[in-house]
């Protein structure tokens, strides 16, 4: 049995004690995202496992059918811009497969926008297939007069 010195003790725990401050800050700087999605979509469940490997801190609600539908259009999102599921984060609307990329650069950059939104479910997106047999598609930023642009646009793998 290995016995550990008083003095080896001591730094163990000051060492541990100076970095529990950066800890607790890098958690708690870790965007929040709210995702509201249907409770039986396997893609919704992928996306959200990739927030969360992606640093975001994921809080989800199930919902379904209308009542989803109606939830994107009161937030804003244009019925052509939706998908299957809708994250909030920092007052940004997120609908569909959007990359954890193009999230984090909307809350660098702060655009006056509803959010981003990547319609349809295409595949190879984030959490719909995998990323080397990606189709081409965009993420759109959604104005808050409705209209949209591209805001970054993928490649077909």
């Amino acid at each position: 049995m290995t016995h550990m010195s008083r003095r080896r003790l001591l730094i163990s725990v000051a060492s541990i004690a100076a970095t529990a401050p950066f800890a607790a800050t890098a958690q708690a700087s870790a965007p929040i995202i709210h995702v509201v999605k249907d409770i039986n979509c396997g893609c919704c469940t992928a996306w959200v496992e990739i927030l969360g490997n992606a640093g975001f801190t994921v809080t989800t609600q199930a919902s379904m059918g209308t009542l989803l539908i109606r939830h994107k259009l009161e937030n804003g999102i244009p019925q052509q811009m939706h998908s299957c599921h809708t994250g909030e984060v920092e007052g940004y609307m997120i609908e569909g497969h959007v990359p954890p990329v193009d999230i984090r650069r909307l809350l660098d950059e702060r655009p006056e926008a509803i959010g981003l939104a990547v319609p349809g479910m295409p595949y190879g997106s984030s959490g719909m297939g995998p990323e080397d047999q990606r189709e081409a598609y965009d993420v759109f930023l959604i104005r808050k007069d409705g209209s949209t642009e591209i805001f970054a646009r993928y490649d077909a793998a």
